[in-house]
């Protein structure tokens, strides 16, 4: 049978308590040898609230995805996933115009749909031409869902156009499906010396990272094959001697869920949550993957109390980073038009985010972070234990001509009861760039 695990990582608890010495004075913006607080910038406008319980459907806001209408900017799109909620389609006034339900469980005891990330994919070759595609992790069935984007459709713009044999993507079997160490996190890419497009996904509670091909079929559906795969390391050797494994639930290891490709050199980029960001080359071939920067809580020696379901942290021997706190969330790529730009991460456990310089010859350098924040009048609040971002730099309409980031917020205010409340906030880009920059 099924078993709903709790959702809130364990390193969420150890990193409150290492990250509760820099909630004021967040880590991460050294000047001159001190610390100054990172920037807020508050949302333009957020979508209505989505909640995890019975009445709403199960919905639980997770990752996004920003689809550009070349022909009509300001008809752009937000596609994002909502867990066992599906899929939300919203216009760039964050109203929603879409939903896609999850499909339901294969049998009574079975787990049913969970979207858990979302990404595109421009120009997929289809029997019938081009199309732009949203790629999805079904976290419930361990597959890929592969919706086609066409704005003008009366009943909405996304089509599924998955093939019903797509496999599941690391389950030999219901039963494997049900353990639920199944597809999470993903990033889309499209080698530009082949022209093929492939998804890489990540395995809920292990290290591993998959690389899939997309293969449309010739009935117009789109299905997958596996490549190869990665696993990541899931202990460390210190600089002290000793070797060190993050804490979590028995038999769980510390996965990987945000993950983004520079299409400019072929990098992925990976936040394991509890580790931090590594960088290798999105066909998994080529030299080992480089640690591009850790979470503070690195090397922190912790225990993992069953009881309360939470580690309780030792002392920290002083080996992580300065600039992200468990977990490592959200990676997307805000490109600039003369090439540079940065990778940008939400850094969940202290309600930041850290951009790093995307050229490999300035070795992902650290460039500044910022905070989303409530606006001033209230009306709208920021983001607190980000889950997924979304950053587009080119035009969007009026709206926002400068670009657009949206980011997950996992404690939506107000509450209503003690209801599980999310939802997205729309943050215009040419914001984020005046304060960082400043």
């Amino acid at each position: 049978m099924f078993r709903h695990r709790p959702v809130r990582s364990a390193a969420l608890v150890l990193g409150t308590a290492l990250a509760a010495l820099t909630a004021t004075v967040p880590a991460g913006a050294h000047t001159a040898g001190t610390l100054r607080p990172l920037p807020g910038v508050a949302p333009r406008a957020e979508t209505a609230t989505l909640y995890d319980d019975e009445a709403g459907g199960s919905a639980d806001a997770d990752d996004p995805a920003i689809w550009r209408n070349a022909a009509q900017p300001d008809r752009s799109l937000v596609i994002a996933t909502a867990k066992e909620g599906g899929l939300r389609v919203y216009d760039l006034d964050a109203r929603e115009v879409q939903s896609v339900p999850a499909p339901p469980a294969a049998g009574p005891d079975d787990a049913p749909g969970r979207f858990n990330n979302v990404d595109l994919v421009h120009g997929l070759r289809l029997p019938s031409g081009r199309a732009d595609v949203a790629v999805t992790t079904d976290r419930g069935h361990d597959r890929l869902r592969i919706h086609r984007i066409a704005p003008g459709r009366a009943a909405g713009p996304l089509t599924d156009i998955t093939d019903p044999a797509a496999p599941p993507v690391f389950s030999a079997n219901q039963d494997e499906i049900n353990d639920q160490h199944t597809a999470y996190g993903l990033a889309t890419w499209t080698d530009p010396a082949t022209g093929r497009s492939y998804a890489l996904v990540s395995r809920r509670n292990r290290t591993t990272v998959v690389l899939l091909e997309l293969t449309p079929t010739p009935a117009g559906t789109v299905t997958y094959r596996k490549v190869r795969s990665l696993d990541l390391p899931s202990s460390f050797r210190l600089p002290d001697g000793t070797s060190w494994t993050p804490c979590g639930e028995p038999g769980e290891l510390p996965q990987v869920e945000g993950m983004v490709v520079d299409p400019a050199n072929g990098m992925l980029y990976a936040g394991q949550e509890d580790v931090g960001i590594w960088r290798m080359r999105a066909d998994l071939t080529g030299a080992a993957p480089k640690l591009v920067d850790r979470v503070r809580e690195y090397g922190v020696p912790a225990v993992y109390d069953e009881e309360s379901e939470e580690c309780a942290p030792g002392a920290d021997p002083g080996f992580g980073g300065t600039r992200l706190a468990a977990d490592v969330e959200g990676l997307t790529l805000l490109t600039e038009a003369d090439g540079d730009g940065y990778v940008l991460a939400s850094s969940q456990g202290d309600d930041t985010f850290a951009l790093y310089d995307r050229e490999l010859e300035d070795a992902n350098e650290y460039e500044g972070g910022f905070r989303v924040t409530a606006t001033a009048d209230g009306a709208l609040d920021g983001s607190e234990e980000c889950d997924g971002a979304a950053v587009l730099n080119a035009p969007l309409g009026t709206k926002y001509p400068r670009g657009l980031l949206v980011v997950q917020d996992g404690h939506d205010t107000p509450v209503d009861g003690d209801r599980a409340a999310t939802n997205f906030a729309f943050v215009d880009l040419g914001d984020v760039l005046d304060r960082v920059d400043d």
